[in-house]
């Protein structure tokens, strides 16, 4: 059964170190995609812009500096307040997010629980996946059967 855990906040997109502007946001867990967490950005366009990346790094975000490329996330203090900053990149441009570090935390924990680290793989069902993928099917017998039956091999050495 999949569940799905999901948190709205507000974000504050950082435009200068004097001014940023609140982005209403949606964060997703699935259970049938267990490494990721999924971001959903509501921006005032039509559709929301979404991001996805590895839960791992939100769970490490929250403590430590970590990550490279198009997402970096590391926890600090803004005028006071604890928050996590999130740095995306990507070709349309780039984009510094603060996120109130207790919401991203408590929701994290609660993905923890719903899936606990080390047992994602369990979710995605490989298993039985590569156990039906390989499973023999009848046309398989043609294929694996000798071409050849014994009243009917071929001659040696051209031999009619």
């Amino acid at each position: 059964m999949m569940s799905i855990v999901e948190r709205e906040l507000e974000l504050k997109l950082v435009l200068s170190p004097e001014r940023s502007i609140p982005v209403p946001a949606r964060l997703a867990y699935r259970t049938d995609d267990p490494y990721a967490v999924h971001i959903a950005f509501h921006i005032g366009s039509e559709s929301p812009v979404h991001w996805t990346f590895a839960r791992e790094l939100l769970v490490e975000g929250v403590f430590r500096p970590c990550g490279h490329g198009d997402v970096r996330i590391w926890p600090t203090k803004v005028a006071g307040r604890s928050v996590i900053c999130v740095a995306l990149t990507s070709p349309d441009g780039n984009a510094l997010l603060e996120v109130p570090s207790a919401a991203v935390a408590a929701w994290v924990e609660r993905t923890l629980r719903v899936v606990p680290p080390g047992t994602e793989s369990d979710r995605l069902g490989l298993d039985e996946a590569l156990a039906e993928l390989l499973a023999p099917l009848p046309a398989d017998d043609l294929w694996l059967s000798d071409p050849w039956s014994a009243d009917e091999s071929p001659s040696q050495d051209g031999e009619a």
